[in-house]
């Protein structure tokens, strides 16, 4: 059986709150769809209250932060009415217009989600590692070999000796050539892939910096055991019709990294942007 929603335990709860609380409650009750992109102080202003009782307000549903209560709440407001992403959407009648806006909505709520998961931290310590390393290898299994593949592009252009591969037995001898200071990147939004948690293990003997971009959950072997970690919002179920939020946000963390990069090497590397360009423009038809 499904644990109880976070919305239906708030629900359940409202005549224990203090009063204090209980504004808060209602506000989010009647307002989930706006609380993720809240802040502590904007979301007690707007149920006219205090930060404090924000802060108890979370712990007394058991929740512990605001931070866990935005993530509780988009993970839930993805799984509900918009949900897209299990095997009911078959059984339910949809226009493929309002699927679109659908995914739209679902894909937006996601990235958004992941301001409150990834610790800035974290992200400057990759950008650190990342200018240190000469190698990059990226590796993503299923849904999130795209982010991987994706990735490694970008990284090449950047002037990378950067790799991907979907097959296991490439990606050994990609591995094994990397040294300490390189940089492996492991891809997987479970955390407990074991394909990628052999590479990443293997990458850690090679005395590479293992980053992993998978979901908050400090459980996973792949967060447990990477070096640095980027870690993503759970926004949606392991049993699903296909990756599709969850690839969205991995190309987020990708785009960013890429961006970030690009802005402390660009000037290095912006000669060879201009001869590739020159290159496309002169092989179309």
């Amino acid at each position: 059986m499904n644990e109880i929603s976070i919305l239906a335990k708030i629900e359940q709860q409202l005549e224990r709150f203090s009063p204090a609380e209980k504004k808060v409650a209602l506000y989010v009750l009647d307002y989930a769809e706006l609380v993720p992109n809240m802040t502590t102080k904007e979301l007690a202003q707007a149920a006219d209250t205090s930060e404090a009782s924000v802060t108890r307000f979370c712990k007394a549903v058991g929740i512990g932060s605001f931070p866990g209560l935005k993530l509780a709440l988009v993970r839930e407001l993805t799984m509900a009415d918009m949900n897209i992403n299990d095997f009911s959407i078959i059984d339910k009648p949809n226009a493929p217009y309002e699927l679109f806006m659908k995914v739209t909505y679902v894909n937006k709520a996601a990235i958004e989600a992941t301001t409150t998961t990834l610790d800035k931290r974290e992200l400057e310590k990759a950008a650190e590692a990342m200018m240190k390393a000469e190698r990059v290898v990226f590796y993503g299994v299923g849904g999130s070999a795209a982010a991987a593949v994706d990735a490694s592009y970008k990284f090449t252009k950047l002037g990378y000796m950067a790799a991907t591969s979907p097959d296991f037995h490439t990606m050994l001898p990609l591995v094994a050539h990397l040294k300490e200071g390189d940089v492996f990147v492991a891809i997987s939004t479970s955390g407990r892939t074991k394909d990628v948690l052999e590479i990443a293990r293997f990458a850690k003997k090679q005395q590479a910096t293992v980053i992993a971009i998978t979901k908050l959950d400090p459980a996973s072997p792949l967060y447990k055991e990477a070096d640095i970690r980027l870690a993503l919002p759970d926004v949606e179920q392991d049993h699903r019709i296909g990756s599709m939020a969850s690839r969205m946000v991995q190309l987020n963390v990708i785009d960013a990294l890429y961006l970030i990069m690009f802005h402390r090497v660009g000037s290095r590397v912006i000669e060879r942007f201009h001869q590739t360009r020159e290159e496309v423009v002169r092989l179309r038809r």
